[in-house]
């Protein structure tokens, strides 16, 4: 069902199938005007087990359907009101965003989505890039490269360091789970076109919230029109 959610863009929910099942929690944020872009975002909220969930991303959602792209988030497995238990290490998640992403396909009729993660969001995400050809662009926000963050996600980054996709790379200064060094370091060797932008004095959970949302829009739009 449809709700008229500001003067810019409308948002409406639906229900979309895992490919194991489970039942995951929608939102789809649309322009009110003409969309003359062609692309869709996918958005993957933080981790769950420590309340991620997709309401952590309906800033940014709601500013890219404000300027003209269509924006999707969605509740992972045992989050919000979708059904299932959340994984660990994020790795039954991965179906998650691959059914979310072939729902879109489908349903708008797009071969041109852009992935966007947040946080253990990321590097979910990130093992999902190569997985759907209409992903043509890959933007992570605070990604968990660091050591103590890779002994739950390190699994996820060979995945998204060897893709050839166009990547952006976004974090806070101050991130607290990943230096800038080692953000530096892991992107060194990694396939692909990958640009990176640094907010300076930007914490990690500070790069989660809203504070950086506006932020996040103007990247993620300057990032579109490099593809």
């Amino acid at each position: 069902m449809a709700e008229k959610s500001g003067s810019t863009y409308s948002r409406s929910s639906c229900s979309i199938e895992s490919s194991d099942g489970v039942i995951l929690d929608c939102r789809v944020y649309r322009p009110t005007s003409e969309n003359n872009s062609s692309y869709v975002a996918v958005l993957v909220h933080p981790y769950s087990v420590l309340g991620g969930c997709q309401g952590l991303m309906r800033g940014i959602a709601k500013g890219l359907s404000s300027r003209g792209v269509i924006a999707v988030t969605f509740d992972t497995r045992g989050a919000g009101k979708s059904s299932g238990r959340a994984s660990l290490t994020g790795s039954a998640e991965i179906n998650d965003v691959i059914s979310v992403c072939k729902w879109v396909h489908t349903n708008f009729t797009t071969n041109t989505i852009i992935l966007i993660g947040s946080s253990a969001g990321a590097a979910i995400a990130g093992s999902a890039v190569d997985k759907v050809e209409q992903v043509v662009g890959y933007v992570s926000v605070g990604y968990p490269f660091g050591f103590t963050a890779s002994i739950l996600f390190g699994r996820h980054q060979k995945s998204i360091l060897q893709s050839p996709k166009p990547k952006l790379f976004v974090m806070g200064t101050n991130d607290g789970f990943t230096s800038v060094k080692q953000l530096e370091n892991k992107l060194r060797d990694a396939a692909g076109h990958n640009t990176t932008h640094l907010i300076q004095g930007a914490t990690h959970f500070q790069m989660e919230g809203h504070a950086f949302d506006a932020d996040m829009v103007n990247l993620i739009l300057q990032f579109i029109t490099t593809l």
